[in-house]
């Protein structure tokens, strides 16, 4: 991402979701997280403002892409 003020953070979820994502700051405020959920075996984003670009949706999916592995965990029964 080209503006200083852009952040990209890793992140995993334990409760009451399981998995791992990206989340994606502009300006020090959240805008889009993109979650990999290996107990429902999703992906989902998330838009936390009412409106974000083309560009910016597409870099944030890009990230994601490199950021985290595309195969869920297998989890044992």
């Amino acid at each position: 991402m080209s503006l200083p003020k852009d952040r990209v953070v890793v992140a995993s979820d334990v409760n009451p979701r399981d998995g791992i994502g990206v989340e994606i700051y502009r300006n020090d405020e959240l805008v889009v997280e993109i979650f990999r959920d290996d107990t429902d075996r999703t992906r989902t984003v998330t838009v936390f403002k009412e409106s974000i670009s083309l560009e910016l949706m597409e870099e944030s999916i890009q990230i994601f892409k490199k950021e985290i592995p595309w195969d869920f965990i297998e989890y044992e029964e």
